[in-house]
């Protein structure tokens, strides 16, 4: 274990972050403004957000200075796998019950949110809605918090690091670490190990934020409904961004309709069977 770890609540998920030394006070403080500001800017479940403020009214929004790695990402995901995977996602979401309160009741039935090139259009700095919608950047948006966080660390002169938040990992350094692969109907067991070295690994399970009659947080966009299909995912890439959104992405379509990225994965699907990149840096147990 490295001689400094931070741990911490934010964004709702566990953070855990270890460096060869402990963290000068300055950079902790540093670290909880910039995750502040990004939950200030991208959260749905605060009422003073910007993606809150769009809910409410349309207009020409301008984006904050970290929005166009991720608007990137998003269209082109959209793209991919036929507009599964939307940051439009937020108003079913919140119908299907996982809204602000975290009710978890249904208000009504399941009910796609509006195309991209119906609703919204993003010149790289402005973002115009035509009507009001929740953005949802939940595919997405807490693998690029933890690559955030990293690039701070390494601006503050600490060069290697391990930034944990929830799951999404991603590490810097000239060593490695083995990751094992949470099975998602049973959390003591693991289906393999991956190890990892300067790069991230992010997973995506439909058994967490799961509540009612087979409802959880992983949504078909083109539909509204819960994903049944698969029900795990890990993708390794370069950045927590790409795995992340990867991740998400390989819910709703084979890895080859996502070759437009560089990642390996792993995938876990209903009936219990596993595949995996052949280049994979691990091994698959099942």
């Amino acid at each position: 274990m490295p001689a400094g770890s931070l741990s911490f609540e934010a964004i709702g998920t566990r953070w855990q972050i270890d460096t060869p030394d402990p963290l000068p006070p300055a950079v902790i403080t540093a670290l909880h403004d910039r995750i502040d500001r990004f939950d200030r800017d991208w959260s749905r479940f605060r009422t003073d957000s910007l993606v809150a403020r769009m809910a409410r009214t349309p207009g020409r929004w301008q984006l904050p200075d970290d929005a166009t790695p991720l608007l990137e990402l998003y269209r082109n995901l959209y793209e991919a796998t036929d507009g599964a995977v939307s940051p439009l996602i937020g108003r079913s979401l919140e119908t299907l019950g996982y809204d602000r309160d975290y009710s978890l009741r249904p208000s009504g039935p399941p009910v796609p949110p509006p195309r991209w090139e119906d609703a919204i259009a993003w010149d790289g700095t402005h973002l115009t809605t035509v009507r009001p919608v929740s953005v949802d950047i939940g595919a997405a948006g807490k693998g690029y918090l933890v690559d955030i966080v990293g690039t701070l660390l390494t601006a503050a002169g600490i060069p290697e690091h391990l930034v944990d938040a929830g799951g999404d990992i991603r590490h810097t350094g000239s060593d490695s670490i083995r990751v094992a692969l949470e099975h998602p109907l049973d959390p003591s067991k693991a289906i393999g190990v991956v190890t990892l070295s300067g790069r991230a690994i992010c997973a995506s399970a439909s058994n967490r934020r799961a509540w009612g009659d087979g409802l959880h947080h992983v949504l078909d966009a083109t539909t509204g409904l819960p994903t049944r299909r698969v029900i795990a995912t890990w993708a390794i890439a370069d950045s927590a961004l790409v795995a992340d959104g990867v991740a998400t992405a390989l819910f709703f379509r084979d890895a080859d309709r996502l070759r437009s990225f560089e990642f390996e994965h792993v995938r876990m699907f209903s009936d219990g069977h596993v595949e995996w990149s052949q280049n994979l840096t691990g091994e698959v147990f099942a």
